[in-house]
């Protein structure tokens, strides 16, 4: 399997965001979007996923961090698509338990070339620091939506809000890293018994 890399760039009247990611990497990381916890959480996602990501990131956020946050998710899921290309020989299905203290969480992910996304995820309080969590769910659904995958998130227990975040965000970078790993047993075939996706 060739090494999969992909450069997007978002420009819009609210945002203008460049995205560079290495779907082989060694989970490295330069993130630079104004929005300090959702860098922590894109962080995660990268050492997590062994994915090596840029997101450099200007939006209107003297509204607030709506559509910057969005328009990461879409731009992310952009690069995503383009760089695991047409899907051939990876595994497609990934899935992650992760912990955190009291907290745990399942991310599921299929390379099913659909969008759809489960979000299950209620946080104790409607702000982690100034990061408003409502957040989290429109960066999914911009990511899948460009990303083409299925997603299911779903928090199975916790008290603490940053520690829910922390073990959906790691459990997201793990279950990419499963799905997207090559099998050996399906080199060059795409991982679907009709032929497609």
């Amino acid at each position: 399997m060739t090494q999969r890399q992909a450069s997007v760039e978002r420009n819009t009247l609210e945002t203008q965001i460049q995205v560079k990611i290495n779907l082989d990497g060694t989970g490295e990381c330069k993130l630079d979007t104004g929005v300090p916890f959702l860098e922590h959480m894109l962080d995660q996602v990268a050492r997590h996923g062994l994915i090596d990501l840029d997101i450099q990131a200007k939006g209107d956020l003297h509204i607030d961090a709506h559509h910057t946050v969005e328009d990461i998710g879409i731009t992310l899921g952009q690069a995503v698509a383009r760089a695991v290309a047409d899907k051939k020989g990876i595994v497609r299905y990934g899935h992650a338990y992760v912990p955190l203290d009291e907290a745990l969480s399942r991310v599921v992910i299929d390379f099913s070339g659909r969008p759809g996304l489960e979000y299950n995820v209620k946080y104790t309080r409607a702000s982690i620091g100034d990061f408003d969590v409502d957040l989290f769910h429109e960066f999914f659904q911009g990511f899948i939506n460009h990303a083409k995958v299925t997603l299911h998130i779903d928090n199975l227990t916790g008290d603490n809000a940053h520690h829910i975040a922390e073990t959906v965000f790691k459990a997201f970078g793990r279950a990419l890293r499963m799905a997207l790993a090559a099998d050996p047993r399906m080199q060059g075939i795409m991982p679907s018994t009709k032929g497609s996706l």
